[in-house]
């Protein structure tokens, strides 16, 4: 425990420090940052938030790899074959998650050098401050236009669930290039320790999405006892036995997505929510309903969820029974809060080692 207090105390000087600090200086958009309708159209701030990361560790691809690189990322073609596809949210709340995210991946690749990461924004040009903390990494920047699900969202249990970056992974069909025909989503409060190349190649059968499934989950409690009671609603899941999974990991067929149209699909069961009230849980619903019953089931160590208990109210979690790849803090608590207020679970010290917020040394 003393080595975790230490943890805590340093994250804690470091947030104080960047409070007292000057903001960071401001920097042009990326270039590649796309619309899910235009491209080329930008309407982001061009002030940087004021927030740093230590840099990276330099990562390289190990000799068994079938490409390794030379080149510097703006020269590696979105469409090269041998990439494995990230698609990860880029907000303030929760960029020091997503900057753990990156960096437990990279440390835990053998072939970091052929991971392209997609990461979705909303608001604030962030690129140049992932730049600075992954000179190396091979990313673009897609602009993800609020607008387009504002009128669409529905009150949710927590406030958090109603940002619309949230729904952005909706639209990862549209975002990406053509030429990518898989992704893996993840959310930001996690961290990968195993090789993710391990996730990317896994096999989806017939399906559109895979994710690890819960069927021992009480599935009736993600919709409302007015969804239950009427057939036009409950129909949906008739010839299928639906089970809950997390959104927050996903690998996902994007050749199979667009041509089935499945945005049409989760944005429908969003109109009826706003006149209907069939569900309370933000993003996850919606995704149940098109896919619950029609998702490839994928071993459950890529997503240990449920790490994000509230400590406060003596709910810390434990790791489920099993194998671990992937630590998940799905969730109210997150582990960079609970680190820096000294009071962390004790998985969050699983979490730290990948944590770069602080001054750039």
């Amino acid at each position: 425990m003393l080595w975790l207090m230490r943890f805590s105390g340093f994250f804690s000087a470091a947030m104080l420090l960047i409070l007292l600090s000057p903001s960071l200086q401001s920097f042009h958009p990326a270039e590649a940052i796309r619309s899910s309708h235009l491209d080329a159209v930008l309407r982001l701030p061009l002030q940087a938030p004021p927030l740093s990361f230590r840099r990276a560790a330099p990562f390289r691809n190990a000799d068994k790899c079938a490409s390794n690189r030379t080149s510097i990322p703006e020269n590696t073609s979105v469409c090269d074959p041998s990439l494995v596809h990230v698609a990860i949210t880029l907000d303030v709340e929760y960029l020091r998650g997503s900057i753990a995210a990156v960096h437990s991946i990279l440390q835990h690749s053998q072939c970091p050098e052929n991971i392209f990461f997609h990461f979705l924004v909303s608001e604030t040009n962030l690129q140049s401050l992932v730049k600075s903390t992954f000179p190396q990494l091979n990313f673009k920047v897609y602009y993800f236009d609020p607008e387009i699900v504002r009128n669409l969202i529905s009150t949710s249990v927590r406030q958090a669930l109603e940002q619309p970056l949230n729904y952005a992974r909706n639209y990862l069909a549209d975002l990406l290039e053509s030429c990518v025909g898989r992704v893996i989503y993840l959310d930001s409060d996690l961290v990968v320790v195993d090789d993710i190349a391990k996730l990317w190649s896994t096999s989806l059968g017939s399906r559109t999405i895979g994710a690890p499934e819960y069927c021992h989950a009480n599935f009736t409690k993600y919709f409302t006892a007015g969804f239950w009671s009427d057939a036009r609603f409950a129909g949906a899941f008739v010839g299928r036995r639906p089970c809950y999974f997390n959104t927050g990991v996903m690998v996902i067929d994007l050749v199979r997505w667009r041509k089935h149209g499945y945005s049409r699909r989760i944005e429908r069961w969003m109109e009826i929510q706003k006149s209907d009230r069939i569900y309370e849980l933000g993003s996850l619903p919606p995704f149940l309903l098109v896919f619950a019953g029609h998702v490839w089931p994928i071993e459950h160590r890529w997503n240990q969820h449920g790490l994000g208990g509230d400590n406060v109210k003596g709910s810390c979690r434990d790791l489920h029974a099993g194998p671990v790849s992937l630590l998940h803090w799905s969730g109210s608590g997150k582990p960079w809060l609970r680190l820096d207020s000294r009071r962390p679970c004790p998985l969050d010290a699983l979490w730290a080692p990948y944590d770069l917020y602080g001054h750039s040394q």
